[in-house]
């Protein structure tokens, strides 16, 4: 379930309550976002989002390669519809969960468009707290709507759902700098910023 949201004519949301978990969670969808931050959030999690069927054979045969290789899990193979899948219904971290979150993504874009799809993520994604969606994070740490961000703030709220809890700006200021530096960086080489650009960006404060 949602917050329930109560707008004024021009859409600024005038009051908001929680939901009956107790977390601020506002609908979303993706062209009410920031077109950089979602170009920097497929181009970190999921580059070939528009092109996979839910599951991307590509990364999938680049993780069990690496983990062939270096014995270890160098770079996961989670699409964003794996992500939702797992937003959707949250199981424990085995092999058995990744096979079934794979079915499971294959099944959620036969019956949904990407769009659809993209629109649970950045409704549902966990970014600190009690925050969940990149509407009520954008709210709560730059105080308003996600339309548009500058790189940092977009990087920023790349970064944070690796480890919503851990990376909290408001409690944990450096890590979240780190990270979020660690996406511009990411961004800078694949070409959706500027090195300069990016460089700048990093001076930036976290809020």
């Amino acid at each position: 379930r949602r917050s329930h949201l109560v707008l004024d004519r021009e859409g600024k949301v005038l009051h908001a309550s929680l939901t009956p978990g107790g977390r601020w969670r506002f609908p979303v969808r993706p062209a009410e976002v920031s077109p950089l931050y979602l170009r920097m959030l497929l181009a970190f999690e999921d580059k070939r989002f528009y092109h996979h069927p839910g599951v991307d054979p590509l990364a999938v045969a680049r993780s069990i390669w690496q983990l062939v290789r270096w014995k270890k899990v160098i770079s996961g193979a989670s699409t964003l519809t794996m992500q939702v899948v797992r937003l959707l219904e949250p199981r424990p971290r085995t092999f058995r969960t990744k096979l079934l979150e794979m079915l499971r993504a294959l099944q959620l874009e036969w019956h949904f468009k990407k769009e659809e799809i993209l629109s649970i993520y950045l409704t549902l994604t966990p970014f600190g707290g009690n925050l969940e969606g990149v509407r009520a994070a954008s709210l709560a740490y730059f105080g308003k709507e996600p339309q548009w961000f500058s790189p940092s703030k977009a990087a920023l709220l790349v970064a944070l759902p690796q480890s919503p809890t851990r990376l909290r700006p408001d409690r944990h200021p450096q890590r979240a700098r780190a990270a979020r530096n660690k996406v511009l960086t990411r961004m800078a080489r694949a070409g959706v910023l500027s090195g300069d650009l990016a460089i700048e960006s990093m001076k930036d404060p976290v809020p």
